[in-house]
């Protein structure tokens, strides 16, 4: 690859702004050690001094591959520098001031990809992405080195639908950030092992098991064990467990003929009506509506 690949200036129609995600700017630039930085070839648009700093009107995603540096941003203080290493990601947030350089001595290879949209709005709103944890710890991987590369491919050809192939990739890229800087924290730990041993424990003895139980059979205290399984799962144990019953339900509901009440004694529900209750507020239907849509018109006993 170039040393220095810069594409700005990407045509955005109303269709486009329609998809939910825009692509503005895409590219990649290699700093050797002692190179100033940005270097001369940094587009106008997105003016930069690291003796200032900046403010922009879009998102970025930057992915250091080589080298290390420092990052610092007004929702980090001014005054603290975070560190970046290759197999780090930040996002830039618009109206946010921040500043990063690569160290002197080692110089860095970075790529970048600028977007907006109400996609990436919604996610914000939703917390999924937050200005005071703009670094992500997500590891050198091929893969997004190269949907970097194929999104530099596809912003130069600028082929019919790019911007809708553009967004694919950020959609991607942020999610790739998001997952894999969520499993780095637990993969430096035992925590990933005790968790992994109670989704199996879930899987095996789903229909009768109590969350209490399986943080006891893992010897960690309930509200530690709650607390870390959620922190991973996104569920609580107990709503964990209750996906997985409603999840097997479906199954059988969709392929065969046992009756519904049968099933719901089968997954571990109490009662019939309970199992109706969350079924339908879960899914938005009631088990004997599934069971006619995903079976058309055969019908079996309640």
């Amino acid at each position: 690859m170039d040393d220095s690949i810069h594409i700005q200036y990407l045509a955005i129609s109303q269709t486009d702004l329609n998809w939910g995600m825009t692509t503005n700017s895409v590219g990649f630039q290699s700093i050797a050690p002692g190179m100033a930085y940005p270097p001369d070839v940094h587009p106008s648009r997105y003016s930069f001094s690291t003796n200032y700093g900046r403010i922009l009107n879009e998102f970025q995603l930057l992915y250091i591959t080589r080298g290390k540096g420092h990052f610092t941003s007004r929702s980090i203080g001014a005054d603290h520098f975070v560190p970046l290493s290759k197999g780090n990601m930040f996002l830039l947030f618009p109206g946010e001031w921040h500043n990063y350089s690569p160290d002197g001595e080692t110089g860095w290879d970075e790529f970048w990809i600028g977007f907006q949209g109400s996609h990436i709005d919604y996610w914000m709103a939703n917390n999924f992405f937050h200005r005071e944890k703009p670094v992500y710890n997500v590891g050198i991987h091929s893969r997004i080195v190269e949907l970097y590369q194929q999104a530099i491919q596809v912003a130069a050809e600028q082929k019919s639908g790019f911007q809708q192939i553009l967004a694919g990739i950020v959609n991607y890229l942020l999610g790739l950030a998001y997952s894999y800087d969520k499993n780095y924290v637990f993969e430096t730990s035992e925590i990933l092992t005790q968790i992994n041993r109670a989704k199996i424990l879930i899987t095996e003895r789903f229909k009768d098991i109590h969350p209490k139980e399986i943080a006891a059979e893992l010897h960690m205290s309930y509200s530690n064990f709650r607390k870390i399984f959620k922190e991973y799962t996104g569920f609580a144990p107990a709503q964990y467990i209750l996906e997985i019953r409603l999840t097997r339900s479906k199954e059988l509901l969709a392929n065969t003929p046992i009756p519904i009440k049968e099933i719901a004694y089968m997954m571990g529900f109490e009662n019939y009506e309970y199992f109706f209750t969350v079924f339908k507020k879960k899914n938005g239907t009631t088990p004997t509506a599934y069971r006619q849509l995903t079976q058309g018109n055969f019908r079996i006993g309640e």
